[in-house]
């Protein structure tokens, strides 16, 4: 198996409140080498930033680290919307933007927002809809038309810039051990089954420590991308 580049990232909160902490954090991360930061995004929650428009500004203050919603509500943002939306975003970043999505979740609080409720089958089929639709809107070329079940748009032109990486994903958690084994763990995961990143996300609704994050941008993603490295090279 082919050994591709590993991305390493933090999941930050999006409270209003959060925000100086979070222009904080980001800062850090982008001075000690994370590739991307995480903000959720549950636009029914009123004391939640917008998870794009935060993306957005936070990556105005930054400059090498990559921004990701993870993941896009993808229900409460259409497709066609939500293509201009990170085009736009990656045009204005100099590319600094990953798109994250999913079918949907919660779905009675997305319903509570006047979004028509789909059965998980139905959600899965939007959300492979959205990405076509998504790629085909970016990166220039004539007017599209496009006639699905949950999406259909017609000569809509593309954005002249190429769509973002688009990442889907699972999670796990980490309990516990030492940032060598953690860190061994991580770079079985890259060698063996190919996983192309990994975001650390707080325990809970905790938020994240300077020490935690400071770990884990400054022993364990060294750690990983080294042994990882050293794989690659003896390939």
């Amino acid at each position: 198996m082919p050994v591709q580049e590993t991305d390493f990232g933090f999941g930050a909160h999006t409270g209003f409140d959060d925000l100086p902490v979070l222009l904080r954090m980001v800062r850090r991360a982008d001075e000690d080498g994370l590739d991307v930061f995480s903000l959720s995004d549950h636009p029914y929650i009123g004391e939640r930033l917008d998870a794009y428009a935060a993306i957005g500004f936070v990556l105005g203050s930054t400059r090498r680290i990559s921004g990701l919603a993870n993941v896009t509500n993808l229900p409460a943002r259409p497709a066609p919307m939500l293509a201009r939306t990170v085009t736009s975003l990656s045009a204005l970043s100099e590319g600094r933007v990953v798109l994250g999505m999913g079918a949907g979740g919660l779905w009675d609080r997305i319903a509570d927002m006047g979004v028509r409720r789909l059965s998980p089958g139905q959600a899965v089929e939007a959300f492979e809809e959205a990405i076509v639709l998504v790629k085909a809107l970016s990166g220039g070329g004539p007017p599209v038309t496009f006639q699905g079940r949950h999406y259909q748009v017609e000569e809509i032109e593309p954005a002249p810039v190429p769509a973002p990486p688009v990442w889907t994903g699972s999670e796990g958690r980490w309990i516990g051990g030492s940032a060598g084994q953690w860190a061994e763990e991580l770079a079985g995961a890259v060698l063996e089954h190919g996983a192309g990143g990994f975001t650390l996300f707080p325990a809970g609704d905790g938020a994240h420590s300077d020490v935690s994050l400071g770990r884990w941008a400054r022993e364990i993603v060294p750690a990983v991308r080294e042994a990882v490295g050293k794989e690659k090279a003896a390939r």
